[in-house]
């Protein structure tokens, strides 16, 4: 246990000396292991870690969706899915913010980024909301809230990082985020008729569309409904992988980004590398972890832990309870990937001795970093749209958040009663 503890000091304090978190992990790790088994036993691993890692065929869902991802969002979809979705709700009180949550929903279909999606939105939605006077508290507020629903609707790059991680089945993981995405984007709106009860002013309606011109809307996205069925209901399907279905995903995004006339040779060049520092990046700090968990499962660490949590609640649910306690407080001072990467060695043995199922536990863990990407002070999708919108001050973007914070908070314990939520459509799956 101190062992553990020690390297966790470790990984924080050159963190805290702006040590890239990759570099820190994989650091903290070689070493853990070299005074613990031998240094030319740390060597053989961690080197046995990177190779693996970088040749890992599971691992290539990560820069096709990634790819596929840059794709969709230089095609323009966006825009027809906020289209759509401001046709059926944009004359109601919010409505505007409603329908960037549910186009949000939309482009995280068929993109797998939270920071990519409300970079996206903030682009489109944006200029909508304040043409019609909404408060930018309201405005902001929706559509970083929106975003994180990037990662959450299959697919998700987190899922993926967590599935390897913890050797859970990635496609299962796609499959168990549908409904919790549909939980989340009911809860978001809630959460929009909340603010507007409160002031009417913050969202006033916007002009309603006629039925004729919601069909049109309605056809404007069946590339985002055919794209996103074609990965998602062939993985559901068994007709292929996650692994396939990312190339798929990517090779369908291509053609609809090319046939709609966006990828100039220039264009093209900048998605690819693009895709390419991402998936870098990545796989850098993929394989700290790796290094790091290595380490840690050599320690009592784990063990310890399950031990003393137990001890404090005889009910195995409160365990999970206060785990998520301790994700919201941690993401609120720590960037949410390091928090996974850095937590579920500790966390995952815990929860899969007391018999919990791995697949809803992952669901949790992506609700938690969700949370986290919109609480301040450290939350991404703020800082991201901040630099899109700098007219607009952060702590209006603070302030118009906490809503949804709330909302959230309140879609993560839904989530831990309901655990069918997320496990009915996983299992019909093989």
């Amino acid at each position: 246990m101190i062992e553990a503890l020690l390297g966790f000091l470790g990984v924080f304090g050159l963190a805290f000396l702006r040590v890239p978190l990759a570099v820190a992990m994989s650091i903290a790790g070689l070493v853990g292991l070299g005074l613990m088994r031998g240094w030319q036993p740390a060597y053989a691993s961690t080197s046995q870690v990177i190779f693996e890692t970088g040749f890992h065929y599971v691992l290539s869902v990560i820069p096709l969706f990634v790819l596929m991802g840059n794709f969709v969002a230089r095609a323009g979809m966006a825009k027809e899915l906020f289209t759509a979705a401001n046709a059926f709700v944009g004359h109601k009180r919010g409505g505007l913010a409603m329908a960037s949550i549910i186009a949000s929903g939309g482009f995280g279909s068929i993109c797998g980024s939270s920071i990519a999606t409300a970079a996206t939105m903030t682009r489109v939605a944006y200029p909508e909301m304040k043409a019609h006077g909404y408060k930018d508290t309201l405005a902001t507020g929706a559509i970083a809230s929106g975003g994180t629903l990037g990662i959450l609707i299959p697919p998700s790059t987190i899922l993926v990082i967590y599935g390897i991680i913890t050797e859970t089945d990635i496609g299962k993981l796609f499959i168990a985020g549908i409904l919790p995405g549909i939980v989340a984007i009911t809860c978001l709106c809630l959460g929009v008729v909340f603010v507007t009860w409160r002031d009417p002013a913050a969202g006033p309606p916007a002009e309603r569309f006629t039925w004729a011109q919601r069909f049109a809307a309605i056809r404007g996205i069946w590339g985002v409904a055919m794209l996103f069925g074609l990965v998602i209901g062939g993985i559901y399907g068994g007709v292929f992988t996650a692994t396939e279905g990312a190339g798929v995903g990517a090779a369908g995004a291509f053609l609809f980004a090319l046939l709609r006339g966006t990828l100039r040779p220039r264009v093209l060049l900048d998605i690819l590398v693009e895709s390419t520092r991402t998936t870098a990046m990545l796989f850098m700090i993929l394989i700290g972890a790796m290094i790091f968990t290595n380490f840690i499962n050599f320690t009592s660490m784990p063990g310890d832990l399950r031990d003393f949590v137990l001890q404090f609640s005889p009910h195995p649910i409160m365990v999970v309870v206060m785990m998520m306690g301790i994700y919201l407080l941690l993401g609120m001072v720590m960037e949410e990937l390091a928090i996974v990467l850095l937590t579920i060695p500790v966390f995952f043995p815990v929860i899969t001795g007391l018999g919990f199922d791995p697949i809803w536990f992952g669901i949790l863990i992506v609700t938690i970093v969700e949370i986290g990407m919109i609480s301040p002070p450290v939350g991404l999708n703020l800082f991201v749209i901040s630099s899109l919108l700098p007219n607009v001050n952060l702590g209006t973007m603070y302030r118009g958040v906490w809503p949804f914070v709330a909302a959230d908070i309140v879609r993560l314990g839904i989530l831990i009663a309901f655990p069918a939520i997320a496990l009915w459509l996983p299992g019909f799956m093989g």
